[in-house]
């Protein structure tokens, strides 16, 4: 017989251990990219950087805007007057004296010697003499009796003057102006201190053409005097007058545009203001996306900022 102290519960088996589902190893995770935060150290030298990097640009884009980039805005200036000018003439409502709007075409002037044909335009301020020549409003215009003066810029802004000092005694200079087509010929070229010529009679009128001239290899860049073509007509030239009797100083050879002043302090603040974008942009967005986005923005600011400060130049440089 089986004892019954033997006889019990058939003990349950015990749960065989599972192994636990094996996963896929996780995919790296992509570091974000290290965020400076706005007002740490490292952002303080960036931005300065920045700003020094933005001065150097706007330096170098000086040099190399104005002697070279200028011509663009001159040409397409020209082209413009142009036909606006034609259009004034051939409807007989061309300016012939009086207070006349600064950068109003005025008349045509062609010299075939240098090969200048340039629409002069009223007014003689360094910001007037980008688009071209600019005829001084306290004397009469090309083309009728009396003395006129035109000035023009040597080195930058298409320099439409610079060649006029090689031109000889003897050489023609044409105006086609509302009253009609004048011939002059040239009888000297000035230099600073050379002897004025006399006053001209009624029988004359008189054109002198006036630009900058400097020394040394950068001459173009510190013009330091003027110098004087003078040309003379003894027939087809008009009466005149109605002229101001007098501009001012900025409109003089040599003169300076200091209202051009706070436009450039606002033009550098932009660009200390794009500076700063610029700095926390690189350090949250694809550098390629900030290159794409800031590059015309910094560039038209370089631009406005350097017309700007060209208007503090002497204006026939």
């Amino acid at each position: 017989m089986v004892s019954a102290a033997t006889v019990g519960p058939t003990p349950a088996p015990s749960p065989t251990p599972t192994s636990a589902p094996t996963s896929a190893p996780a995919a790296p995770r992509r570091q974000p990219r290290p965020q400076v935060r706005a007002g740490s150290t490292a952002e303080a030298w960036s931005l300065v950087s920045t700003w020094f990097a933005l001065l150097a640009v706007v330096c170098l884009w000086l040099v190399v805007q104005l002697p070279f980039l200028s011509v663009l805005s001159h040409n397409r200036a020209q082209a413009l007057l142009y036909p606006q000018l034609r259009t004034d003439l051939a409807s007989a409502t061309a300016p012939t004296g009086g207070v006349i709007t600064p950068g109003t075409p005025v008349s045509l002037l062609t010299i075939p010697t240098i090969g200048l044909r340039q629409v002069v335009v009223e007014g003689t301020t360094g910001t007037v003499l980008r688009a071209g020549p600019g005829h001084l409003a306290s004397t009469v215009l090309p083309g009728q009796s009396g003395i006129s003066v035109v000035m023009g810029r040597a080195s930058t802004y298409g320099a439409p003057f610079g060649s006029i000092t090689k031109l000889h005694p003897g050489d023609e200079a044409v105006v086609q102006m509302s009253q009609g087509r004048v011939v002059y010929r040239v009888q000297d070229v000035r230099h600073a201190g050379d002897p004025v010529p006399a006053a001209v009679t009624g029988a004359q009128s008189r054109l002198t053409l006036v630009t900058a001239e400097g020394s040394g290899a950068l001459a173009w860049l510190r013009p330091t005097t003027a110098v004087y073509v003078d040309a003379v007509a003894t027939k087809g030239f008009q009466p005149g007058g109605g002229q101001p009797a007098s501009v001012d100083a900025g409109q003089l050879p040599m003169g300076t545009d200091s209202s051009a002043l706070p436009v450039l302090a606002l033009c550098l603040a932009l660009l200390l203001g794009a500076a700063y974008v610029v700095t926390v942009a690189w350090h949250r967005f694809s550098h390629a996306l900030v290159w794409v986005v800031a590059s015309p923005v910094v560039l038209t600011l370089a631009w406005f900022t350097t017309d700007t400060t060209a208007r503090l130049l002497p204006n026939l440089m």
